[in-house]
C-alpha cells in the first residue's frame, strides 16, 4: 500500500490540522489503561481503538505507521504529536492518546516491572555518560538483547529535547548493514560468542541469552540482529570476533540517520530492523536547570501475532 501525504519514507508522519483536532478531542476522553500482567489489558486497547476508529483520517495514518515499520519501510517511524502535546500537555492525556496510537502497531507492555509503562529516560549528570540516562554518545544498540525474547518494537516519546540543542536521535539499518560485511565476517557474528549486561526483574522477554550470536538465521520478521556496541568492552571476547563486531559497528555508523526529535515526537523502532543511540547532548548541562533537561519517555511493543 502506498504512503499517504501525511507520511514520507523519511520516517516522519505529520498530521493534518483536522486530525489534530479530532485527537485532541478523543484525548482528552480516553480512559486510564489497565494492565493484565505486563501486558496493556485487552478491555483497554478495544476502548481506545473503538475511540480512534470514530476519526476516518486516523486509519490511513495507521496504515501508515505500519508500513513504514514493515519489510518495504525505513524499520522506524517518528509520529510528530508536537501540537497536540501543545494542546494537553505531556502527563495522563497525552500519554494515554500515544499509548492509544501505538497499540495499532503491538501490545504495549513492562518487560521491567519496577517501572511503570512508561518509563522515564531524564538526564542525569552522574551517570555513565555512554548511558541512555548520561550526557555522552550513546551507541547503536537494540534494546534487551540479552534476553531470548527481545521487544518487538521500542517506542520514544520526547517530553523535552536538549534545551541547547544536541541529542540528536541515531537510527540505522542492521539487515542492510550485515549485508555489507564479507562472508567471514557474518560466520563469525553468527557464533555463539557475545554477551552484555545482567538480567533481573524482567518480565516476558524469555529467559536470559547468555552468551548469544549477532545473528541467528532467522527470518528477518523474527529474528534480529542482536547488537550493542557496548558488548565490545565485556571481557573474554575473542579478538577475532570482537573485530568482526567493530567492522559492524562501523557499517552502522556509514548508514546511519539522525534527526532531532522535539516535544511530542513519537519514534518507534522495529527491532527487527533497526538499531538506534543517540549522540552527545550539548556541553553546559549543569548549567541547565533539572526540570529543563532533555526528557524522554520510554514504552516496548510486543507483537502478539508473532510466533515464540
Amino acid at each position: 500500500m502506498g504512503i499517504p501525504m501525511s507520511a514520507d519514507w523519511n520516517g516522519f508522519i505529520n498530521l493534518p490540522t483536522e486530525l489534530e483536532e479530532e485527537l485532541i478531542s478523543i484525548g482528552r476522553a480516553l480512559p486510564a489503561w489497565s494492565m493484565e500482567g505486563a501486558f496493556l489489558a485487552d478491555s483497554t486497547i478495544d476502548r481506545y481503538r473503538t475511540h480512534l476508529a470514530s476519526v476516518p483520517q486516523f486509519t490511513e495514518t495507521a496504515e501508515s505507521l505500519r508500513a513504514m515499520l514493515g519489510a518495504d519501510g525505513p524499520g522506524y517511524a517518528v509520529v510528530r504529536l508536537g501540537n497536540i502535546a501543545q494542546a494537553l500537555g505531556t502527563k495522563d492525556e497525552f500519554q494515554r492518546l500515544a499509548t492509544a496510537v501505538l497499540a495499532e502497531v503491538a501490545v504495549p507492555f513492562q518487560p521491567f516491572r519496577r517501572w511503570p509503562l512508561w518509563k522515564e529516560l531524564g538526564t542525569n549528570l552522574s551517570a555513565n555518560p555512554g548511558m541512555s540516562t548520561g550526557v555522552g554518545y550513546n551507541a547503536f544498540h537494540m534494546d534487551v538483547v540479552n534476553g531470548t525474547e527481545p521487544p518487538d518494537y521500542s517506542a520514544l516519546l520526547c517530553v523535552r529535547p536538549d534545551p541547547l540543542g544536541a541529542g540528536a536521535s541515531i537510527l540505522s539499518d542492521a539487515r542492510a548493514a550485515v549485508m555489507r560485511l564479507t562472508p567471514a565476517s557474518r560466520a563469525l557474528l553468527a557464533e555463539v560468542a557475545y554477551t552484555y549486561g545482567a538480567f533481573y526483574e524482567l518480565s516476558d522477554v524469555g529467559t536470559e541469552y547468555r552468551p548469544f550470536p549477532v545473528l541467528d538465521h532467522k527470518p528477518a520478521d523474527l529474528g534480529f540482529v542482536r547488537f550493542t556496541a557496548k558488548m565490545l568492552t565485556e571481557s573474554g571476547l575473542a579478538a577475532e570476533h570482537a573485530q568482526a563486531a567493530r567492522e559492524l559497528a562501523d557499517e552502522l555508523i556509514a548508514g546511519q540517520v539522525s534527526f532531532t526529535l522535539q516535544r511530542g515526537d513519537v519514534l518507534i523502532v522495529n527491532q527487527h530492523r533497526c538499531v538506534h543511540g543517540r549522540e552527545a547532548l550539548a556541553a553546559g548541562q549543569y548549567d541547565v536547570a533539572p526540570e529543563n533537561r532533555r526528557l524522554l519517555l520510554q514504552l516496548f511493543l510486543r507483537d502478539c501475532s508473532r510466533p515464540r
